[in-house]
């Protein structure tokens, strides 16, 4: 009996485990989170795993204005999203991601860069 309630308790442990690993996790971004940068030509995004990218979504919010959702580019890594970006005036911004995950779950995060004057 204590060998049964022990190898069912692992068994919760993995199954808790295991989903979580597989979500996709931001790994790295283009701008970083809290750059300064003088302008940048596209927003990229690459993920620890390969995402759904026709189900994936970036949105840039201006310093003042309303939230964005730009254009992400279908080909290219498959662990990675890409969009390109008009010419930005000097401010703060705010990179929203959604992206789904091969396991079918959700995603999503922000991060803020700064365009310099």
């Amino acid at each position: 009996m204590r060998r049964l309630g022990s190898l069912l308790a692992v068994a919760l442990v993995i199954s808790l485990v295991s989903p979580a690993g597989a979500h996709s996790l931001l790994i790295a971004s283009v701008p970083s989170a809290g750059a300064v940068v003088n302008g940048v030509p596209a927003v990229m995004l690459r993920f620890n795993n390969r995402i759904e990218k026709k189900l994936s979504q970036i949105r840039l919010v201006p310093p003042a204005g309303e939230a964005k959702v730009l254009p992400v580019r279908v080909d290219g890594a498959v662990d990675a999203l890409e969009a390109p970006l008009p010419p930005l005036p000097p401010g703060r911004y705010r990179v929203e991601w959604r992206v789904l995950s091969t396991d079918g779950h959700v995603v999503s995060g922000a991060f803020a860069f700064s365009i310099s004057p």
